[in-house]
């Protein structure tokens, strides 16, 4: 039997997870449609299911014990869906992301749009447990799936004039209806930015994936960024554009409310935020805010070093 390995399976052959978990709903209510379903989905029709096998075990990976699919995928941060936490997971089941490309440009010799395809097949998937800390002072352990940024940023062969990497999310009131300013306070489309350096990162993850599989779309399919020290706004979701630039590009919290959301934003917790301490978090689903903040969400030993010098209270 041939086996697909990620590298040689298309974007647009995954099957949504929601059609793959209901089609024994689908077969048992229309007479006729096990017949179909299964010329529909059998090998030869090229269609796969939503697990990435063989995936490599990142060096980069915390030990701590994992929460849940259910508690990552139900309770988010994703404001084109709902202000909730609750409200992501059930207003973006219909969002589509096939086809998906993302556009890299600005201060680059080789300006490129990639396709999913393409970007699945750049460099090899790893599986990344990484914890996940929000400025809102909850924190997850997940699994996610993907390989560093600075693969594809060294695609594009950045110039001597970038310093920086402006990020952009997909915007579309048809399929975000809830994206307004009037309705969340934020101005859309959601944007984001890292200093080169921090970009190129090994641990700056260009992630598909979560639990072996495809993202769901309250989690920012079908590509988005994971920056483990940073706090969670930073790791921008469903990305479509991004931009090397000679300048600091603006960012969605910031230009929403700069003294309490700098550009750095490193988990800090001596630097509390304006209306709360970061002295502490809650780890997911426990419902007390009572474990000790790490520094640079306990990546220092990794990331301190690009930071050498810098007022990290003045550059929050």
């Amino acid at each position: 039997m041939l086996i697909k390995k990620p590298a040689d399976i298309r974007y647009s052959e995954v099957t949504p997870k929601s059609v793959y978990l209901n089609r024994r709903r689908f077969l048992a209510a229309v007479p006729g449609a096990a017949l179909a379903a299964r010329e529909l989905l059998s090998p030869t029709r090229g269609l796969a299911e939503t697990k990435f096998g063989g995936l490599a075990k990142s060096p980069f990976s915390t030990d701590e014990k994992l929460n849940t699919l259910d508690q990552v995928s139900h309770y988010n941060n994703y404001y084109e869906f709902g202000t909730r936490k609750d409200e992501p997971a059930k207003n973006a089941t219909k969002f589509k992301t096939d086809p998906w490309m993302v556009s890299v440009e600005g201060d680059v010799e080789k300006k490129r749009k990639f396709s999913m395809d393409e970007i699945l097949k750049l460099a090899p998937l790893e599986e990344r447990i990484y914890r996940h800390r929000c400025v809102e002072r909850w924190s997850i352990v997940v699994p996610w799936v993907g390989y560093s940024l600075s693969a594809l940023l060294k695609a594009v062969s950045p110039t001597s004039k970038a310093k920086y990497v402006a990020f952009e999310s997909y915007w579309d009131l048809r399929q975000m209806p809830l994206a307004t300013p009037e309705r969340s306070g934020l101005q859309y489309p959601y944007v984001e930015g890292l200093r080169l350096d921090e970009a190129m990162h090994p641990l700056c993850l260009l992630c598909v994936g979560m639990f072996g599989e495809t993202l769901p779309p309250q989690d920012g399919a079908p590509v988005r960024i994971v920056v483990p020290w940073k706090y969670g706004f930073k790791s921008i979701k469903s990305i479509v554009k991004i931009k090397l630039t000679s300048s600091e590009p603006p960012t969605t919290w910031n230009i929403a409310n700069p003294p309490e959301y700098g550009f750095y934003s490193n988990v800090n917790p001596n630097v509390d935020h304006p209306r709360w301490s970061q002295a502490k978090e809650q780890r997911l689903p426990s419902p007390f805010i009572n474990r000790p903040t790490q520094i640079f969400n306990g990546y220092g030993d990794q990331v301190a070093k690009l930071y050498d010098g810098m007022d990290l209270k003045k550059f929050y």
